[in-house]
């Protein structure tokens, strides 16, 4: 299939985005532009977001970053083959700014309109970066989500475990709140973290070792306010070491679950002709370096966490998964996935109409 050219548009959270990427699915694609503009300095005073000074600000910004996005891709509106919008889920006045922006450049230019999934651009991002084949195992971690799910393709998701209260990296913004650390907490309680001793406080690791693959990170949370007198670099040094244990607990088991659900994912890289697995001679497995286990995708903000990534590395490399790590930057909100989710949609046919609806919650495994 030839290349697709698509403008994608992210406006789900605090970041105002937009990009141009061309490619076709596998991948990996080319990202022509990323333009992303933060509004981190406006939500700071307030150690979150608020929605309504994040919706003004997308309605500011959105027209001057997509003009910018197309002018440095080289592109305009009709060398575009369709036009995605984040529609879910997210803040929805954010969301909504995003999608009326698509919608109206997408009728303007008389391109198809692609609704994304927010958690769906997550997911597929490792197949922009690296070409990350189906099916494959997700860890989706990030301020709202924490999810473990088997990636079968474009749109079919099962999942194997998930948060039953807090996702993880509101319990890092929460963790690194209670310690005195600037907004955003995920990047802060890492610095802070590599200057102390993790075996300084006895943290919970919640869920570890029960029966499948579910996380819990508010009874973490709470052990770290119950701190007398917190050394603030062992603190964030202890829950960042209590965290990744129950990563590795919850992946493995949801590993486990994986291979059993998928026992002929032990092949070869891919073939010159691109199809999944398949060595030079079109056989499953028989590729000129043997075969090789399925691969294991982290994404989502909390995976730029370099600790967390080296620990899931090292237990990948144990359990025989491929690791597929995106690029720091495109694991945090970026327009570029959405892009990227619009490429693998659109080329699948499946386009949205201009009456489709913002979202503001939209499971992954329901879409």
């Amino acid at each position: 299939m030839r290349d697709w050219t698509v403008l994608g548009i992210e406006t789900s959270c605090d970041e105002t985005a937009a990009a141009v990427v061309r490619g076709s699915a596998p991948g990996p694609g080319q990202i022509l532009s990323n333009v992303i503009f933060s509004q981190l300095d406006a939500h700071r005073p307030y150690g979150g977001v608020v929605p309504e000074i994040a919706a003004r600000a997308h309605v500011e910004r959105i027209d001057g970053i997509v003009d910018e996005a197309l002018r440095e891709a080289g592109v305009a509106l009709a060398d575009l083959d369709a036009v995605a919008a984040t529609a879910g889920p997210g803040l929805i006045g954010g969301v909504m700014v995003g999608l009326t922006a698509a919608k109206a450049l997408a009728l303007a230019a008389a391109k198809p309109l692609v609704a994304v999934n927010h958690l769906e651009a997550h997911a597929l991002t490792a197949r922009l970066s690296e070409g990350a084949r189906f099916p494959f195992l997700l860890l989706l971690i990030s301020g709202g989500h924490c999810q473990l799910l088997s990636v079968d393709g474009v749109g079919r998701y099962r999942r194997y475990g998930t948060t039953i209260d807090d996702a993880v990296g509101e319990a890092f913004d929460k963790t690194a709140k209670l310690l005195g650390l600037p907004y955003p907490g995920g990047p802060s309680v890492e610095q802070a973290a590599r200057r102390g001793n993790p075996k300084r406080y006895a943290l919970p690791r919640p869920m570890v070792g029960r029966p499948g693959a579910d996380f819990s990170f508010s009874g973490l949370k709470t052990a770290v306010r119950q701190i007398e007198e917190p050394d603030t670099a062992d603190v964030a040094a202890s829950f960042q070491a209590a965290v990744i244990d129950v990563f590795r607990d919850r992946v493995a088991a949801a590993m486990a679950m994986f291979r059993q659900d998928h026992p002929s994912t032990d092949f070869a890289d891919f073939g010159p002709d691109g199809r999944n697995g398949l060595g030079p001679d079109g056989r499953n497995g028989l590729g000129p370096e043997g075969p090789r286990g399925p691969d294991f995708v982290v994404a989502g903000g909390v995976a730029s966490n370099a600790a967390i990534r080296d620990a899931l590395d090292a237990l990948c490399s144990d359990r025989g998964f491929q690791i597929k790590k995106p690029p720091p930057r495109l694991c945090t909100d970026n327009a570029a996935m959405v892009a990227w989710a619009g490429v693998e949609r659109g080329q699948l046919g499946l386009f949205d109409g201009l009456g489709v609806s913002p979202r503001a919650r939209w499971p992954l495994d329901a879409s």
